[in-house]
């Protein structure tokens, strides 16, 4: 992500204000926001394990990804082009809470694999704000 990008999302954060923390040092969800599941894929510190097959691996890591939005938990994922840190691969959110995105992430085949590593933040945003017209559209219709 490129710094001006990065300061317009910081801003826009900033802008929105944060939700105040309860005793447990979670967060209560004020009445005006909504929660998102942040997960940012890394490659490990390392590198990442080696794999016999990178592009199939890739393949099953997309087929994850698509089957967590036909679920309705993933609503947008995507690799990161420009950034500070090469480590940083891409990120997906998950209208899920946060155990069971980082529950869902870490069964990525990538994950598993050890070529990818996740981390997992709740992220607060004004009730409206986003709107995810294909992940509506892609999401199986609950039964």
């Amino acid at each position: 992500m490129n710094p001006q990008a990065w300061w317009g999302v910081a801003l826009s954060m900033l802008m929105l204000g944060t939700a105040p923390a309860s005793p447990d040092g979670g967060a209560e969800p004020p009445s005006a926001m909504e929660r998102y599941t942040l997960v940012i894929l890394k490659r490990p510190v390392n590198g990442g394990a080696k794999v016999a097959d990178p592009e199939a691996l890739q393949r099953q890591h997309l087929a994850h990804l698509q089957a967590m939005a036909r679920a309705g938990k993933l609503v947008v994922a995507g690799p990161f082009d420009d950034q500070p840190d090469p480590r940083m691969r891409g990120m997906c959110l998950y209208r899920a809470p946060l155990e069971e995105a980082r529950r869902l992430a870490e069964d990525d085949p990538a994950v598993k694999a050890g070529r990818l590593e996740v981390e997992v933040l709740s992220w607060w945003v004004e009730k409206g704000a986003l709107t995810f017209p294909v992940a509506e559209a892609t999401a199986r219709p609950k039964k």
